[in-house]
């Protein structure tokens, strides 16, 4: 499925309906190129699901958690990892007990396709617009259009 974002209010449209999908074990997998609204995105579902302080993009700290939010999130930015084995010396498993995962660069990661709870969404440059390119996995199938 193809969704248009041609501004940012549509972006936030986007981030409050999957917000209102997610459970816990779930990945929202961003992937797109730098500047295509990774970031924006994983701000617009943290917003939705109440969080009202700020969201720092963890391009440096890598992982980001949320605990107070229902369910929880792992918000996380791989761009920096050099090899996906970086992520079991990251412990992410751990975070991710019972918690949601929203995952920037997941391919840096290994990848989260094969996992029935990914919606993987593909960000892309649409002249001043950007455009998602979404797919569902198997238990995101009955929730999502």
């Amino acid at each position: 499925m193809t969704i248009a974002l041609p501004n940012l209010v549509a972006m936030e449209a986007l981030g409050a309906r999957i917000a209102v999908l997610l459970q816990p074990g779930d990945v929202v997998a961003l992937a797109g190129d730098l500047g295509t609204g990774k970031t924006t995105l994983a701000r617009a579902i943290l917003h939705a699901l109440g969080h009202r302080g700020e969201v720092p993009s963890p391009t440096f700290t890598i992982i980001e958690t949320y605990d107070a939010l229902h369910p929880p999130i792992v918000h996380a930015d791989f761009y920096r990892l050099r090899h996906p084995d970086e992520v079991y010396e990251l412990g992410l498993d751990d975070y991710r007990d019972g918690a949601a995962l929203i995952a920037e660069w997941p391919d840096h990661a290994g990848g989260f396709a094969h996992e029935p709870g990914c919606l993987s969404i593909r960000l892309e440059k649409v002249g001043e617009g950007r455009e998602a390119v979404v797919t569902a996995g198997e238990t995101w199938q009955s929730r999502w259009p």
